[in-house]
Formats: structure tokens, C-alpha cells, sequence
């Protein structure tokens, strides 16, 4: 049994888990205690030079990381869920389109220096697909996890294990583009998914339509109290994350799908414009054989996957 820490690192906050791994191969992990953090590195990274923005984040992940060591001295390694594009053969951060300047930063080593213990850095979706894989009570083979936030991320589990990629980009299913010639997004690219099926994404088309600015869980209580442009965001947001979908079970044929990320809790309000979306783009033989779930860990997954996944790698 060995004792971890597993972070999971959003635009505006970051959470820790302080993870029990338990002992034997088909033991679950245990979450022991959960801190949250306020943590703008998206804001930082706007309105900082990016080696500034850099040392700002490395020292909020080394006071957040430091105060619970105090209380679990015992803990033996670190494991980060980070979104971006990482490297799997060297952690580098290739690139975060979230959090925009940063570019080739190595958190693994950086934060290793100060803490003197191992870090794992991992994407941030590919860490909460591995954290709900471990979780189910059957074990699939394979496995899509879609994450639904600020941005999109997907992680893909095959064969029992977590698949990065050959350069880490693997399952940016955010950056599928969707609408041609569509809304900017942080990648660089236009009309990708995320910008209509995020949290941001809904935002911006609330806004778009009656240009007012609300949060995403705002516009969903205005779609159940029958707003007909918080209903139609919310639409767009379904159909456009089943286009993506679509494609991507066409290439890899995985057909057991779990969404989660804080905008999982709107799922019920873009279940039929998805549902409806996704049959049509679908092959037909491929048609009445995707099984999507709302994962039941809510904001866990990340946390538990990156723990485990800095102990597997240890």
C-alpha cells in the first residue's frame, strides 16, 4: 500500500487528493482527503510574460503540494493531470491551448526540484479516463472518457491501459473541428468542438444570442425554466460533441463511452440533440451499439487516475 498525491489541474482551480493505493491487483484506490485551491494559471497566463506565468504556477503547486505533506509525510510520489499536450517519452508540456504561452516547460522535473519527490505529469483527461477505469466494478477492455470543462479533453483506455500517443495528442477530441470556418479557438484552429461543447463553448453562444455574459451552469437553469436560447447553447453544445464523437468511434471502434467534467451536469439537456446527432453521423452497423454514461465520480476520476497512474509508472 503506498500513499500518493493526485492533482487535477483546471484553468481557474486546481484540486489535490491525498490517494491510498491499496494492495493487490484488483485493489481500488482510496481518496483520504480533498483540497481545493484557487488557482487562475489561465488568468496568469494571460497577463504574465510565460516564464513569469511559469514560476507563479510551479509556486502555488509547490505551497499547495508542501501543506499536505505536512500532515502525510508518508506520501511517496506526485501525479498531475495537466491539460495540455504532453510528451510521453519526456513529461514536457508540449503546449496548453487553455492556458496560452506555455510551451516546452517541464513540470515534472522543475517540480521534483523543489519537492524532491517524483512527479508524474499527465494529460489531464488521459489521468480521469484511467481514474474512472479503475473505478468501474467490470473492467471494459476499452474505454472513451470525455471531459466536459473549460475546454474538452478525451482520454482513450485500450487494451486495460491508458493510450497517449506517439507525440501525447492523442484524444484531443476538443480540437475535432466541427463547424468550418468556425469560432477561434486556443489551438489556433477554428470551429473545433470545444468552442460549442465546453462550458466556455455554451457561454459563447448564450452570449451570442442575446448578448448577455452568464456562466454555463446559469444558462442550463435558464434552459429548464424555458429560455429558447439557453435550450438552443445547449443543443449545439449536444450535437456538436456527437459529430465529434462520431468520427472518433469510426477510427478506433471503442464503443463504451463516460462523460464527465464539471459540465456532465448538464448532460440531461443536451442528451437528445446528441443522441439524435450522433445516430445520424454514425455508420449503420455501428448504430445501437454505443453505451454512453455519466461517470458517477464527479471531479474524482482526475485526481485518482494521475495518483495512480505516477504509481504504475514508478
Amino acid at each position: 500500500m503506498a500513499m500518493l498525491i493526485g492533482i487535477d489541474i483546471g484553468g481557474t482551480n486546481l484540486r489535490l487528493g491525498v490517494i491510498e493505493s491499496g494492495v493487490g491487483k484488483n485493489a481500488k484506490p482510496k481518496l483520504l482527503e480533498e483540497i481545493r485551491f484557487h488557482a487562475d494559471f489561465s488568468g496568469l497566463c494571460k497577463t504574465h510574460p510565460p516564464q513569469q506565468a511559469w514560476q507563479k504556477i510551479l509556486a502555488t503547486l509547490n505551497d499547495a503540494i508542501t501543506s499536505v505533506r505536512t500532515k502525510y509525510p508518508q506520501v511517496l510520489a506526485v501525479g498531475i493531470g495537466f491539460p495540455g499536450f504532453i510528451d510521453p517519452h519526456t513529461q514536457t508540456i508540449a503546449q496548453s491551448p487553455n492556458l496560452p504561452g506555455l510551451r516546452n516547460v517541464d513540470l515534472s522535473q522543475d517540480l521534483n526540484a523543489l519537492l524532491g519527490l517524483p512527479v508524474i505529469t499527465e494529460n489531464d483527461a488521459l489521468a480521469a479516463a484511467y481514474g474512472e477505469f479503475i473505478a468501474l466494478a467490470d473492467k471494459r477492455q476499452h474505454l472513451i472518457y470525455l471531459g466536459l470543462g473549460t475546454g474538452v479533453g478525451g482520454g482513450l483506455i485500450l487494451n486495460q491501459q491508458p493510450f497517449q500517443g506517439q507525440n501525447g495528442v492523442a484524444m484531443e477530441v476538443g480540437h475535432i473541428i466541427t463547424q468550418a470556418n468556425g469560432r477561434i479557438c486556443g489551438c489556433g484552429n477554428h470551429g473545433c468542438m470545444e468552442q460549442y461543447a465546453s462550458a466556455s463553448g455554451v457561454a459563447i453562444s448564450y452570449q451570442l444570442a442575446t448578448h448577455e455574459l452568464c456562466t454555463a451552469a446559469e444558462i442550463a437553469r435558464r434552459a429548464q425554466t424555458g429560455d429558447a436560447h439557453a435550450i438552443a447553447a445547449y443543443d449545439l453544445a449536444g450535437r456538436s460533441l456527437a459529430q465529434a464523437l462520431a468520427h472518433i468511434i469510426k477510427v478506433i471502434d471503442v464503443t463504451d463511452i463516460l462523460i464527465g467534467g464539471g459540465m456532465s451536469a448538464g448532460w440531461p439537456l443536451m442528451q437528445t440533440a446528441f443522441s439524435e446527432q450522433l445516430n445520424a453521423d454514425l455508420i449503420p452497423v455501428l448504430r445501437g451499439k454505443v453505451h454512453v454514461h455519466v461517470t458517477q465520480m464527479g471531479d474524482q476520476a482526475g485526481m485518482v487516475g494521475a495518483a495512480m497512474l505516477a504509481m504504475q509508472k514508478l
